[in-house]
């Protein structure tokens, strides 16, 4: 038995649940997905391009998981409504949320337009709400609680420039997390968030190349940028029953950037 194997033995609750993750046809979303398929969970990959969708979902199969491709556009409450009901017709009731679509945009405050702003709220804070509300409804359903991972960032518990949408989607999200946390304690739904510092991804990889990229490094207090890896440990322990004792619970995973000082 290898390192990995004996670390997602620590989960082993997780093998047969069925798992929902947003945003996971690419980036950390498909981390996500790909991390709770190894630790056993049947998942249902949703997203919007569900042509990439399969594509994920055929490799998935090929490493041995078990899943299906829900389309889900978060901005949207009755496709919200639909994947969940598909993935409960294909998988089974949903028993794990991982809530991580989201996007972002960059530039000076006072030169965000509306639909900008708009576009970054509405998919990261209230995609994430929608998402986690029917959830929740299906679990009471069920009667089987369940636990809800939103996906935040170190950028909700403190500040950059340039991203100011981002932001406050994200910080709205931690508290929104406290809040259904509290809530549904007694229908044994667990709410918990997961808040990533900098990570290396396809996307920002080449940025994190360039001078101020490098300079951003610097400010990390382990001076380098985390690897999707080093997040399973942390979302294996909120989606599982290892945490079953947590709720309301703010996780960063950020190289000590979050408590960096000013």
């Amino acid at each position: 038995m290898n390192q990995q194997e004996r670390n997602l033995g620590l989960f082993a609750d997780l093998e047969g649940k069925v798992a929902l993750v947003t945003g996971a046809f690419g980036g950390l979303g498909l981390h996500f997905a790909q991390t709770l398929a190894r630790a056993g969970c049947k998942v249902a990959l949703a997203g919007r391009r569900v042509a990439e969708g399969e594509a994920v979902l055929a490799e998935l199969r090929k490493q041995g998981g078990q899943g299906c491709v829900v389309a889900l556009d978060v901005r949207d409450p009755a496709s919200v409504g639909a994947a969940f009901e598909t993935a409960r017709q294909q998988l089974g009731p949903v028993q794990v949320v991982v809530n991580s679509a989201g996007i972002a945009t960059t530039g000076p405050a006072m030169e965000v337009d509306e639909d900008a702003w708009q576009g970054v709220i509405d998919t990261n804070l209230n995609g994430a709400w929608r998402v986690a509300q029917c959830a929740a409804r299906m679990m009471r359903e069920a009667g089987s609680g369940g636990s809800i991972v939103n996906i935040a960032s170190i950028l909700g518990l403190r500040v950059a420039q340039q991203v100011p949408a981002y932001t406050a989607a994200k910080a709205g999200l931690i508290h929104l997390t406290r809040s259904l946390a509290l809530e549904w304690a007694r229908h044994g739904i667990r709410v918990n968030a997961l808040a990533p510092g900098y990570f290396e991804t396809d996307i920002n990889r080449g940025f994190f190349k360039t001078d101020s990229g490098r300079a951003m490094i610097g400010r990390i207090p382990q001076r380098r940028l985390g690897q999707p890896r080093q997040l399973d440990g942390a979302l294996l322990l909120l989606a599982s029953d290892a945490s079953d004792y947590m709720t309301g619970t703010v996780l960063p995973v950020d190289g000590g950037h979050a408590v960096s000082s000013l």
